[in-house]
């Protein structure tokens, strides 16, 4: 699903490339082992969701999806490897894979339902969920984020093992549809009633391997096997994800035994961690991930409302210094040069934002063409300083670090930075959506394996009343020269002209600077060797893509 996802102090980013590189960990080979079934295994979670409605505008986290979501709700594909790269194959609830038809120019897309796919009270997984699914998106109020599913016009029911989905225009992205962040909900639980009131603080019932046993608010979730589950069970009689939003804290009580796996944002602590290496634990650093650490610019406030002054800005920035500092010692040392994710490469012109590099005298031709003049060491410009703001998740140390060194590096160009962090709910939960910011520092991450930006850059997905606070280009960028290509993108069913022109997208977003990548940010995991059965990354669904195999020894 395109849309915007924070994980531990970032979002997630809309799209994903059909090729990411899969990094085994070393437990992989205790898959091999005979090993009783059961045992109680504890991960560390670095962010609590704040809520559990997984459409509505407050699931934000992709912490929630780690946690819940992904192990709760029915999709229609599943991302796994094959090979080298991440693909999209039918998942259990399919009889068959989904068929995509477009005779006669309409796209339609019929999804076989498996007999034996049931709801964990028994009752079956119909194409009636489908169309309700699809209803509460499209026409529900507060939703997160409606693309694609505003572009169906209908879903017939009237077979209950068969979904016929109709588009009202061709939709390139369709098999992020009822699966990835989303999933697919229950009718006949939730039909006449509140939806985001039913599910917002937890939900007893599943249409995957688990169950939500418990959501104790600041303390843990818990899972339990789900024993209507038609798949293979669970092979851990619970999995507990403790809530310990600091990472050195979190090594702290791994290196104690009191979680057996974390999934920590790569601050300093966890990198030295990992460099150091961990007694009796395995590890893995991926570099080729969804991630997209990024310097957001709002580009509808003064004065990064003027393109030369958002250009300026990142000519005041040594990228390579700061990843350099950063992520030098798990060998990352080149910074992002496109605001698509690294495994979105196929997509994107990963060389669109390289000309960006610290060049003070650029700095002087931007500004003083722009009309600013330089007094007592800094930009002026109708009695008005150059004096910007920035905002991150606070308790951040490896964002702080970044951010001092930012502070430097802009005053030596004639910028003064103050920083304003807040907690992770209240920077995406209100600040961004509201607009209320200058600059933000969080990173993307993907939730598919769809390229395509619109949602977070299209100039129709800036928040407003008028569309009810659903979109996410919290960063108001709005060039109608972009808007087509980002719409054919997601509509354009030929992949090589779809390429095309998210390559020539990638380059107006550069040239107009509307934000800044700075580096991949790599993703970091770690368990215990008591654990087997850890598989990797998943550049949607993170370390937890086969939780349900995960053994304590």
């Amino acid at each position: 699903m395109h849309r915007w996802l924070r994980r531990a102090a970032g979002l997630g980013l809309s799209g994903c490339a059909l090729a990411a590189v899969l990094i085994p960990g070393p437990a992989a080979s205790g898959l091999a082992r005979r090993v009783a079934s059961g045992g109680e295994i504890v991960v560390g979670a670095e962010q609590e969701p704040d809520c559990a409605d997984w459409i509505a505008s407050c699931a934000g986290s992709s912490w929630g999806v780690f946690t819940m979501q992904e192990q709760t709700m029915p999709r229609v594909f599943d991302v796994v490897a094959r090979g080298r790269q991440w693909v999209y194959t039918p998942s259990l609830l399919m009889a068959g894979p989904p068929v995509l038809s477009t005779d006669g120019g309409t796209q339609v897309v019929r999804y076989p339902l498996n007999p034996r796919a049931v709801w964990s009270d028994g009752a079956p997984i119909t194409s009636t969920d489908f169309r309700y699914t699809w209803d509460q998106i499209a026409h529900g109020t507060d939703i997160f984020d409606r693309t694609g599913y505003d572009r169906i016009a209908s879903v017939d029911d009237s077979d209950p093992h068969t979904a016929v989905v109709t588009f009202r225009t061709s939709f390139a992205g369709w098999r992020q549809l009822f699966g990835g962040v989303y999933g697919i909900y229950p009718s006949h639980l939730l039909q006449g009633r509140d939806r985001d009131n039913a599910m917002k603080d937890g939900y007893s019932w599943s249409g995957g391997p688990f169950k939500v046993q418990a959501w104790d608010k600041g303390v843990d979730v818990v899972l339990v096997p789900n024993p209507a589950y038609w798949g293979p069970r669970p092979k851990a009689s619970k999995i507990t994800f403790k809530f310990l939003t600091d990472t050195a804290a979190e090594f702290q009580a791994f290196q104690g035994g009191e979680i057996n796996a974390a999934y920590p944002a790569p601050e300093p602590d966890a990198v030295r961690s990992i460099k150091a290496g961990l007694t009796d634990a395995s590890s893995l650093v991926n570099a080729d991930t969804g991630n997209i650490e990024g310097l957001w610019m709002n580009n509808a406030v003064f004065p990064l409302d003027s393109v030369a002054v958002r250009q300026a800005i990142a000519y005041s920035i040594d990228r390579n210094a700061i990843v350099r500092l950063l992520f030098g010692p798990l060998g990352v040392s080149g910074p992002s040069n496109s605001l698509n994710p690294p495994i979105l490469a196929p997509y994107s012109d990963q060389h669109a934002f390289a000309g960006y590099h610290l060049d003070l005298a650029k700095v002087r031709q931007l500004m003083t063409g722009d009309g600013w003049q330089r007094v007592g060491g800094l930009w002026q410009k109708n009695g008005r300083t150059a004096q910007l703001t920035i905002v991150s998740t606070a308790a951040d140390k490896r964002r702080e670090l970044t951010e001092q060194v930012l502070q430097a590096q802009l005053r030596r160009a004639g910028f003064a930075l103050t920083v304003q962090n807040r907690d992770a709910n209240t920077l995406f939960g209100q600040i961004l959506p509201a607009g209320s910011y200058q600059l933000g520092l969080y990173a993307g991450v993907a939730t598919d394996l769809d390229p395509g930006l619109c949602t977070v850059f299209c100039s129709s997905n800036i928040p407003t009343a008028a569309n009810g606070h659903s979109g996410s280009n919290y960063t108001r960028t709005s060039i109608p020269a972009l808007d087509p290509l980002l719409q054919q993108v997601d509509t354009d069913n030929n992949d090589a002209t779809r390429v095309q022109a998210s390559k020539a997208a990638d380059r107006i977003l550069a040239a107009q600077q509307v934000a800044l990548p700075i580096d991949p940010l790599p993703n970091i995991a770690i368990w215990s060797k008591r654990v087997s059965g850890v598989r990797g990354d998943n550049p949607v669904y993170g370390m937890f893509w086969n939780l349900s195999q995960w053994q304590l020894q």
